[in-house]
């Protein structure tokens, strides 16, 4: 069977890590050459490379703060100079900090929105801007969140800057829908990447995992694969929209129990 991306190049924001990583190799296992963006942990964006390449595929590390404005288009530059064209651009990277809104330290605030908000506003626009240009369609997916949906406590910020991007998301498929560029959204729900054990343990997670109704956490290529879908010509007549991939997390929310007397 021929791999649905054949031939396509992706750029993947945050590709040395977690959903990034998984999208990455999930697209290169499909046919597509990749631009793995980091920030740091460089040798294991290097590591992604060399995975990249086992399958046959062209990759290129690139380190960029998508939060900065000219690092992104530097890096949208070099991918179009070292590939040729841009057929798929995932807005990955984010940052969040976790505290209430009245305890929210503002160097925090602004460091989400940076990255979680304008760093996808960078990355989309100037994907965007080149696929115009060579006039042949494209394919924006954008990894946002059930923050997006559910406001989730010590989340303001994050919350926030995932409902924005969900916004421009529809905002720029509107626009885009003339020049035959999809541009679609995924909300992830609680997936098990290398930032989840910053806040709890192990234990916790696997305890966690099996609350949600799928009876457990998500993985890195649960959401690669929903991205090879949407980046893909099985979903050419898909633009605009939210999918889901929580393993039924949202439907599991419960109310708490109230005491009884």
């Amino acid at each position: 069977m021929a791999e649905r991306l054949e031939g396509k190049v992706a750029v993947v924001t945050g590709a040395n890590r977690g959903i990034g990583r998984g999208t990455a190799l999930c697209l290169a296992e499909e046919g597509a050459d990749v631009l793995v963006n980091f920030r740091t942990h460089a040798q294991e964006a290097a590591e992604v490379v060399k995975q990249i390449e086992v399958l046959g595929r062209r990759a290129l590390a690139w380190q960029a703060d998508v939060a900065e404005r000219d690092q992104v288009k530097a890096m949208i530059h070099g991918a179009m100079k070292h590939f040729g064209r841009i057929d798929i651009a995932v807005a990955n990277a984010a940052w969040s900090a976790r505290r209430p809104v009245v305890e929210a330290h503002w160097e925090d605030v602004q460091r989400t929105i940076a990255v979680t908000q304008f760093g996808v506003f960078h990355t989309c626009q100037f994907a965007a801007q080149r696929m115009v240009e060579r006039g042949q369609g494209g394919k924006i997916v954008i990894i946002s969140s059930i923050h997006a949906e559910f406001p989730f406590p010590t989340s303001g910020a994050y919350n926030m800057a995932k409902a924005g991007v969900n916004h421009l998301a529809r905002t720029m498929a509107a626009e885009l829908a003339q020049h035959r560029i999809n541009v679609n959204v995924i909300n992830p729900g609680w997936i098990d990447t290398p930032g989840e054990r910053v806040y709890a343990s192990e234990e916790e997670l696997q305890r966690a995992g099996r609350r949600i109704p799928w009876k457990r956490m998500g993985t890195e290529r649960d959401i690669g694969r929903s991205v090879v879908f949407l980046a893909s010509d099985d979903a050419d007549y898909i633009t605009g929209s939210t999918l889901r991939v929580d393993g039924g997390f949202m439907l599991g929310l419960t109310l708490p129990k109230v005491e009884t007397e």
